[in-house]
């Protein structure tokens, strides 16, 4: 009896994302653009533009940090790197994420203490829009 070649399976193009993340990540960029658009010229108008500047890199910020985080759980799955080159990747990206932030705040204060409030706005709405695809397989159970 000859055993059988076990063969790889061969990846090819761009690794599966699911619908649903790909989904969550855009309603989270369209929500945070409409959103941050409303903030910025509300504040803007009140006289705080380098705040409301502030604001929407921090929103950028946060879009990035998700883009990155979706890249690197796409990479962990195609790849399946070592558990210490992932948390070093994660490190870095929140190192990264963290210092723009930091050094936006420490430069252009008190303004850029809104770089914070981006961040933090940005969260919220992808947690939001993470939770509308939920809400409706609720509602329809």
């Amino acid at each position: 009896m000859r055993p059988e070649e076990v063969t790889p399976p061969v990846i090819t193009g761009t690794p599966y994302t699911p619908p649903v993340t790909r989904a969550t990540f855009r309603r989270s960029l369209i929500l945070a653009a409409v959103v941050g658009g409303i903030v910025a010229i509300v504040m803007a108008v009140l006289g705080y533009w380098l705040a409301a500047l502030c604001g929407v890199f921090g929103l950028v910020l946060g879009a990035l940090n998700s883009y990155l985080v979706l890249q690197s759980v796409i990479r962990f799955a195609t790849d399946r790197p070592s558990k210490a080159k992932f948390a070093r990747s994660v490190l870095s990206r929140l190192a990264l994420i963290t210092a723009l932030a930091v050094a936006c705040a420490w430069f252009i204060r008190p303004d850029g203490f809104a770089v914070f409030a981006g961040l933090a706005l940005f969260q919220f709405l992808a947690i939001v829009s993470s939770m509308v695809p939920l809400v409706k397989e609720i509602r329809q159970k």
